[in-house]
């Protein structure tokens, strides 16, 4: 993800082509070093494409994914088998307190 940042920061900025050394100057100014691997396919797979346009057939693509949630689902058979039953309250689980912080705090 941190070599997609710089490349669209970059892109932003008004290079519209940025190289892998490019990226690597963005990463360096923030003290990360780039992976040779993963900058190198980014390149070569944005290598002449058009970011605005990726963007969008992304975001359509990403319209399409059902993301809805399974309530209305679960609901659906008892209000099939007449509605005259009566609604089961969910069970809670439950759940262990633990006074351990494997290690490490939430602000350390």
């Amino acid at each position: 993800m941190k070599h997609v940042a710089a490349f669209l920061l970059l892109t932003l900025a008004g290079n519209e082509s940025p190289s892998a050394a490019d990226v690597k100057g963005v990463l360096s100014s923030v003290g990360i070093d780039a992976d040779e691997e993963r900058l190198t396919k980014l390149i070569s797979e944005l290598e002449g494409k058009n970011l605005q346009e990726l963007i969008s057939e992304g975001t359509t693509k990403l319209a399409s994914v059902p993301s809805g949630g399974a309530g209305a689902a679960a609901a659906a058979p008892a209000a099939a088998a007449g509605g005259d039953a009566p609604a089961e309250a969910p069970k809670e689980e439950e759940k262990e307190e633990s006074d351990e912080d494997m290690g490490f705090g939430l602000f350390d």
